[in-house]
Parts: structure tokens; C-alpha cells; sequence
């Protein structure tokens, strides 16, 4: 076990962890060449994710009191299998703390919140260019969906 995965602690995000997640999510962005496309505020995130309804979770990997890294992620539901399952819409650790265990951590913890919540499975999609990414799942056990294509329909297209 390397030492920064002994000291990075993952936990459920709040409120007061908004600034930091948009913050990553814009490296992210940035890091998929999607900075272009991001529209997401503190505000938007406050609601989605701490208010009356909301719509995904976020867990945070931390370091001492640094945020290092994010997984976010929401509720599914497979008909086949008749149980809820979780999609991990985004795992995200910043460029300097990578190759240290704390993606692993992350992923791992979301796989504990799938089986602790009797999901059948957790899922997500990585982009076809990111070899790092897809060398680092298939590590971890994850198997590629290749008989799947992803589709998606904008509700706002963009002008």
C-alpha cells in the first residue's frame, strides 16, 4: 500500500464543498477538451445536490484538508435484474495526485455505497482516447460494454 493512499480519506461531500467540486469539474473539463461546454454554477450544484430533490451524490477524496479528487454519481435501475444500480456520470483526481491510489480509493468507495444500497452493479462510460483511463478500469476489473453505443438528445441544444 503506498503512503498517500494511507492518508487520503473519502467522504460524502456538503454544501460548504461546492466551490471545490465546480472547481474540479472544470479541470476535468479541461482535461477532456470539454472546457467549452461546461454551464454548471455553484448554485446549480447546490441545488442538485443538497436540495429538496437531489438528483446525484458527490463523494470527495481528501488529503490532509485538500481535495484531491471526486466521484460523482446517482441512481439507476436495471429491469432485468429488478435492483437499483449507480452511475458514476464522472471520477475526476487532479493531475498531481494521480498514480497515487486515490482513483482507487474513489472508485472503491463508490462500489461500497452500490453494495451497501443493494445495487446490482455500478457503471460508466470512459471516452474512447483516454488509454490511461481504460487501462486503470480493466486494472480494477471493469469490462468494456462494446455491444453498447451511448445516444444522447440535448433538451437545450446549444446554439
Amino acid at each position: 500500500m503506498s503512503e498517500s493512499l494511507t492518508r487520503v480519506t473519502v467522504v460524502p461531500a456538503t454544501p460548504e464543498d461546492v466551490p471545490a467540486i465546480l472547481s474540479m469539474i472544470y479541470e476535468l473539463a479541461e482535461f477532456e477538451r470539454l472546457v467549452h461546454t461546461v454551464k454548471a454554477t455553484e448554485e446549480q450544484l447546490h441545488e442538485h445536490l443538497f436540495g429538496s430533490r437531489p438528483y446525484a451524490e458527490v463523494l470527495l477524496a481528501f488529503v490532509g484538508n485538500q481535495s484531491v479528487g471526486f466521484a460523482l454519481y446517482f441512481h439507476n435501475y436495471s429491469t432485468f435484474l429488478a435492483q437499483p444500480g449507480i452511475y458514476l456520470e464522472d471520477l475526476y483526481v487532479r493531475k498531481e495526485w494521480r498514480s497515487q491510489g486515490i482513483g482507487t480509493a474513489l472508485l472503491q468507495a463508490v462500489k461500497e455505497e452500490a453494495m451497501c444500497r443493494g445495487c446490482g452493479r455500478y457503471e460508466w462510460s470512459v471516452l474512447n482516447w483516454n488509454q490511461r483511463a481504460i487501462d486503470f478500469y480493466e486494472k480494477m476489473g471493469a469490462k468494456p460494454l462494446s455491444e453498447w453505443t451511448v445516444y444522447r438528445i440535448d433538451t437545450h441544444p446549444t446554439k
